[in-house]
């Protein structure tokens, strides 16, 4: 994505340092906002009719309306403080590695895509959690080592983790009827399309690239080892130190050079 470093030059204005941090500190606020008004959620979700009849405010609150749907117990208030935690490290990560712009571009096309599949779907499904889950599997991608504590307790590094994440999310598909899993699957297709952009493509790329410089090493390593090359040769049979690396040769009274199988001979 080499066009982004002309856009940085243009509109490096809009980079929003801290996007995915400020985005986690509003999860928070909306779960607190339901102890006040335990019905915000109806005001700050995505409903495509109400959005034309202007409400267009919820074009930016349904990214963070999955925060008054978390309950009010001790396990979901766990959820979220991890969450939380896990935002401000990513944001830090992923803006060393691409620069405050990128990673704001990044969010901007998460956030986009999300507008968009809402508006495709016939159902809106919302989904604004899907921005922390490509942010995280984009961290993955970038950090497959990078350890997380379970439990508090058990390291796990961060590719298992992704891993687990994206079977849940198949798994949550497809635990519906055909036609809401067809609907479901092209969601979030749509919501991924900053991951694959940013951190998918091209962490294939790099892989491919990988798998092409092994096979050069490799055919490096075969043309240099031809049987001209060897130092040892058995003037009987041909073998020689580089064919059969474990044989023994040793010179004859004729002056030649024979392995320990035709020496006797």
């Amino acid at each position: 994505m080499q066009f982004l470093g002309k856009w940085e030059r243009k509109f490096g204005w809009i980079s929003f340092p801290g996007f995915l941090r400020y985005y986690a500190i509003f999860h928070v606020m909306v779960y607190l906002l339901q102890y006040v008004n335990p019905t915000i959620a109806t005001f700050l979700v995505f409903d495509a009719s109400k959005i034309f009849a202007g409400e267009v405010w919820r074009l930016v609150t349904f990214l963070f309306a999955d925060g008054a749907m978390i309950r009010q117990d001790a396990p979901q208030t766990l959820f979220l403080f991890i969450m939380v935690m896990l935002s401000f490290m990513m944001s830090n990560a992923l803006e060393d590695a691409w620069g405050v712009f990128r990673t704001s571009m990044f969010m901007y096309t998460g956030w986009f895509c999300l507008i968009i599949a809402n508006f495709i779907c016939l159902v809106p499904f919302g989904g604004g959690k899907l921005l922390f889950a490509s942010s995280f599997f984009a961290f993955a991608t970038l950090f497959p080592r990078a350890e997380f504590l379970m439990m508090f307790i058990i390291p796990v590094q961060a590719r298992w983790l992704a891993i687990l994440s994206a079977l849940y999310l198949i798994f949550n598909i497809f635990k519906f009827p055909l036609i809401i899993a067809i609907l479901l699957m092209g969601f979030h297709v749509i919501a991924f399309v900053n991951y694959f952009l940013w951190a998918g493509i091209p962490a294939l790329r790099g892989q491919a690239r990988v798998y092409q410089a092994v096979q050069r090493r490799r055919k490096f390593q075969k043309d240099s080892s031809r049987d001209g090359d060897a130092f040892h040769r058995c003037s009987s049979c041909d073998r020689t130190d580089l064919s059969d690396p474990e044989l023994e040769f040793r010179m004859s009274v004729d002056g030649k050079e024979y392995c320990t199988d035709h020496l006797k001979d």
